[in-house]
C-alpha cells in the first residue's frame, strides 16, 4: 500500500466503534452481509434492452452466494431467445458477483442480472422472510401446469378494434362477441397441456379438443371471430 508524502507524516487517530453493516432479512433471518457467501435468496429481475424491442424475467435461487437455480423469460427478438438458452446454462453454479460480471450477450439479461443483484443484496427477495427460503426447483413452480411462461398478448387499433391472441390460460382461438360487438368472452387451447397429451400418447386432435376451454360469457355470444383472421 502507496501512500503520499503527506500522509504519511501525519499522526493517527484512533477508530471509533466499528459498526458492522445494517442486516438484512434472508429466509427468515437477519443476516449482516460482508462477502457474496453470505448472501442467499430467491428472486427476480426484469430489464430490457436498450432499443427498448425486447425484456427479459429473470429469477435465481442463491445459496450461500451460489446461484442454484435460473429461470429465464423472454419476449423480444429471436436472438433474446437463444441468449436465454445461454444464461439458463451459464448462470447455475455461479457466484452472484461473477454473475453480474458476466456477459450474458443480451441487453435485457443483462439489465435484469443488475437489478435482481440490487434487490437481493438490499434484503428484497421474495424469499426475505421465509424460513430456510425456497427450495431449488421452485422456479419452475411460476411456470405452472405445462411449464409454459404466463403470457398476453393483445393488439388494437382505432379502426378494427381489439383482438386477444394469448392469455395466461393459453392461444385465444375465438373471442365472443354481443350484439354491440363488444366482446364478451373467448375460447382458447391450453398449449402446455395439451402437448404433454400429446407427447403421452393421445391424438393431437383429442388432445386439443380436450384441452380447449373458455372465460366470460363465452356461451352468450351473438357472434364468434377467429382473432387472427377476422
Amino acid at each position: 500500500m502507496e501512500y503520499t508524502e503527506k500522509l504519511e507524516g501525519m499522526c493517527p487517530v484512533a477508530k471509533g466503534p466499528k459498526h458492522g453493516p445494517a442486516p438484512i432479512p434472508e429466509e427468515g433471518k437477519w443476516v449482516e452481509a460482508k462477502e457474496i457467501k453470505d448472501i442467499s435468496g430467491f428472486t427476480h429481475g426484469v430489464g430490457r434492452c436498450a432499443p427498448q424491442q425486447g425484456a427479459c424475467k429473470l429469477t435465481l435461487n442463491v445459496k450461500d452466494g451460489i446461484i442454484q437455480e435460473a429461470l429465464v423469460e423472454v419476449l423480444g427478438c429471436s436472438g433474446m431467445t437463444h441468449s436465454a438458452a445461454m444464461a439458463a446454462e451459464i448462470l447455475p453454479g455461479k457466484t452472484l458477483l461473477e454473475a453480474l460480471n458476466t456477459d450474458l450477450v443480451c441487453d435485457a439479461i443483462n439489465t435484469a442480472m443488475r437489478e435482481l443483484f440490487l434487490q437481493i443484496a438490499y434484503g428484497r427477495s421474495q424469499s426475505a422472510f421465509s424460513e430456510g427460503g425456497l427450495t431449488v426447483g421452485a422456479g419452475l413452480e411460476d411456470l405452472g401446469k405445462g411449464l409454459r411462461s404466463q403470457v398476453g398478448t393483445m393488439y388494437g387499433t382505432n379502426a378494427k378494434g381489439v383482438r386477444y391472441f394469448e392469455m395466461a390460460e393459453g392461444y385465444i382461438t375465438r373471442l365472443a362477441l354481443d350484439a354491440n360487438n363488444e366482446v364478451i368472452g373467448y375460447e382458447y387451447v391450453s398449449l402446455g397441456k395439451m402437448m404433454e397429451a400429446i407427447r403421452n400418447g393421445v391424438d393431437p386432435r383429442d388432445a386439443y379438443k380436450n384441452n380447449l376451454g373458455s372465460y366470460g360469457r363465452f356461451a352468450e355470444a351473438v357472434k364468434y371471430i377467429d382473432p387472427r383472421k377476422e
